[in-house]
């Protein structure tokens, strides 16, 4: 196994394509052709990180957050940050994040969040521009549509709300005139062909296009599979910045923020709000989420986020908005037992662990 193929299998759970444009995610240390039998997953990398990671024989941390964010200006050893980069690389260990990816796809840090708080009726909070739809129009013998779309689904296109397998297919007639250097699926080289052929149309997240085309000529019997890729102005709904969603039924916020505490194991909590005010409408942002307090749609009761600013609880409170901070780390955790769980389940050859941080606030109160 190779560094390349563990980022691979984590590709398929938060696609690349999802990260916003300035963030620093992907194989920060490390060559993609380096070999892998050990791989430790961690919210951050972290010098206690490294050393768990040479403890449990990895060669491969999988973070969420980037390890190297702004370029250096020099490698000094007297700079802690240059020192760990420089003592990661010489123990031959690479460093992968996925970082926004994780944010905005379905089934991250924002999914993982609602389900520990018990929400229902959970949707993105704000929709992501990255998370653009196509439509992929392929020409398909009638014979081989079955597999064609069998195999496309399965890569991820065809999704739309909770109906999965949504396609479309029309009859027509395909030519084509095959060369000297051809070997055709049918028809006769050097004669224009004709071949009854359905247009077969789906829906797939841009984020998972190359691997739906893989797929696509994978199954597809042509020699060269013909296909459209229309970009549309759709978004997959299904993936966003943060979650919204509903609790069972209205609780006072104290209560909340207790059940905030409990769902995600921290220490302490903060809240700013009335502590009896009721709460039903949840949203939710991993790691810091002040800064879109401005954004949220007006019904919102509560949002939980961390890092949140003395200026930003005043704003909030203007709108008439409560707030818990659970903490940037606090909020995002639960993503690491989540990516190690899927990593141990999908790479049978690879030992797989985790490391989970303390929490670097201690709450002292009288």
């Amino acid at each position: 196994m190779k560094v390349r193929d563990v980022c691979a299998v984590i590709d398929v759970f938060a696609p690349p394509a999802l990260a916003y444009e300035w963030d620093r995610a992907g194989l920060s240390i490390g060559r993609p052709d380096a070999e892998v039998t050990g791989v430790l997953v961690a919210l951050t990398v972290t010098r206690p990180v490294f050393e768990a990671a040479r403890e449990a024989g990895a060669e491969l941390i999988i973070s969420h957050h980037p390890l190297l964010w702004e370029p250096f200006q020099a490698l000094r050893t007297d700079d802690p940050m240059t020192r760990l980069c420089l003592d990661i690389a010489q123990a031959g260990i690479s460093c992968y994040a996925a970082h926004t990816c994780l944010d905005v796809a379905p089934g991250g840090v924002s999914a993982l969040l609602a389900a520990r708080l018990g929400l229902t009726n959970v949707r993105p909070l704000f929709s992501a521009p990255q998370a653009a739809q196509v439509k992929l129009v392929a020409f398909v013998p009638e014979t081989h549509v079955v597999q064609v779309r069998d195999a496309v689904c399965r890569a991820g296109a065809g999704v739309i709300g909770d109906y999965t397998y949504c396609t479309f297919s029309a009859p027509g007639t395909g030519t084509f005139l095959p060369g000297e250097n051809t070997q055709p699926f049918s028809g006769e080289k050097h004669r224009v062909n004709e071949e009854r052929e359905l247009r077969f149309e789906v829906l797939t997240p841009k984020a998972r296009l190359a691997g739906v085309l893989q797929a696509l000529k994978a199954a597809h019997p042509y020699e060269e599979a013909a296909y459209d890729i229309v970009c549309l102005d759709n978004r997959d709904p299904t993936a966003g910045l943060g979650v919204r969603g509903e609790l069972p039924g209205p609780v006072p916020l104290r209560r909340f923020a207790d059940h905030v505490r409990a769902a995600l194991d921290l220490s302490h909590v903060r809240m700013a709000g009335h502590g009896d005010k009721a709460v039903l409408r949840v949203a939710a942002i991993g790691g810091a989420g002040g800064r879109e307090i401005m954004n949220l749609p007006g019904d919102v009761d509560v949002l939980l986020t961390g890092d949140i600013g003395y200026h930003e609880a005043h704003l909030a409170e203007s709108r008439g908005v409560a707030l818990v901070d659970a903490g940037h780390a606090g909020t995002e955790k639960c993503v690491v037992p989540a990516l190690a769980d899927y990593l141990a389940r999908t790479l049978s050859t690879v030992r797989v662990s985790s490391y989970v941080e303390p929490d670097v606030f201690t709450m002292i109160t009288a």
